[in-house]
């Protein structure tokens, strides 16, 4: 499925000119053509897969890595079973050598297995090959350590991030499609535990949408923006938004980049919402309507409103949140939970 408007699009852009300022205080995603046109890897795989997969082979450290396999009945979508109580693939650990050799004996199947190594830290696994595959987010003062994600034709199912991410695609080419984050409703998430990927994705199947059983899909398809990224374009994901990704060659690899614009002493908000499932979902109406409330006056509106009344010396935690407050805001919570 590859429907919706498309993403806008900056042609020829170069890695040391990214406008990455203006990206994020836009908060779109923004296709970024041919920024990664000079990496290594971009050049071996246009001369060919066996290229490509040599030029990794040239950096691999040998450590051990985790991958899902499944055999060709999933058709490349790590997914789930049929009432959604466990996956349709198993994680395997093995060497990156072995897993681009078992690619490489299925790189003519019509139906091959599922081989994918998802979020690999590049650094870790593959030393010295961000020197000549890089976007130099670090000179800009950006703590986004590298992933790569090696496979065959395999789907990401459609999920969101908390960090912002820019994601090159090195070798193969990749169809995105992103839906905004107030689509939520209309995607069907699925259960929190398991997931394919660590994340809750949609359980719409974007090939067959069962619309009899999912109708405000048809609402989520109505903002849909798609791209297609050839190798050496990048797209700039913002925080937050929904991607359904699909690898189309009989080999890709992408390289993509993490960063949360918070301070590291802030917590992820993903336990914050595990807690409030925990506490507050299944209060009387009348009570949450009340949360919802004091959420919306102390969290969701403009952080200043809650202490601004007060004499500075008396706002705590009412005030800006800092590392020592991040401290004791944790000690706090775990003597809570531990009673």
């Amino acid at each position: 499925m590859a429907d919706g408007s498309p993403i806008r699009t900056l042609e020829a852009v170069d890695a040391d000119a990214l406008p990455l300022d203006a990206l994020l205080a836009d908060g779109e995603p923004v296709v970024l053509r041919g920024i990664a046109r000079d990496w290594g890897l971009v050049h071996a795989g246009s001369r060919s897969t066996q290229e490509a997969m040599a030029y990794l082979r040239g950096f691999d450290a040998g450590v051990p890595i985790q991958y899902s396999f499944s055999d060709p009945e999933i058709e490349g979508r790590p997914f789930y079973n049929d009432d959604f109580t466990c996956l349709n693939f198993e994680v395997r650990r093995g060497l990156l050598a072995q897993v681009l050799d078992e690619i490489t004996d299925h790189l003519q199947d019509a139906r091959p297995p599922t081989y994918y190594i998802a979020s690999l830290l590049i650094d870790r696994a593959l030393p010295g090959f961000s020197q000549a595959n890089d976007l130099g987010l670090a000179a800009r003062g950006i703590e986004a350590p590298p992933s790569i994600w090696i496979g065959n034709r395999v789907v990401a199912s459609c999920h969101f991030d908390a960090p912002d991410n820019l994601a090159c695609c090195a070798v193969g080419r990749r169809q995105f499609t992103l839906f905004p984050p107030e689509q939520i409703e209309n995607l069907y998430p699925g259960p929190f535990e398991p997931t394919p990927g660590g994340q809750v994705v949609s359980v719409v199947d974007f090939d067959r949408p069962d619309f009899a059983r999912y109708p405000r899909f048809r609402t989520a398809l109505a903002s849909a923006r798609t791209a297609l990224l050839e190798p050496g374009d990048a797209l700039f994901i913002p925080s937050m938004w929904w991607h359904h990704v699909r690898s189309l060659e009989p080999f890709n690899v992408l390289v993509n980049y993490w960063w949360r614009r918070s301070p590291a002493f802030l917590s992820s908000p993903l336990p914050a919402l595990h807690h409030a499932l925990w506490t507050l979902r299944d209060l009387p109406a009348h009570e949450k309507q009340a949360w919802a409330k004091i959420f919306d006056y102390y969290v969701f509106g403009p952080g200043e409103r809650a202490g601004e009344h007060l004499p500075e010396q008396a706002r705590d935690l009412l005030g800006p949140i800092d590392e020592t407050q991040a401290r004791r805001i944790r000690a706090m919570l775990l003597a809570r939970l531990n009673r």
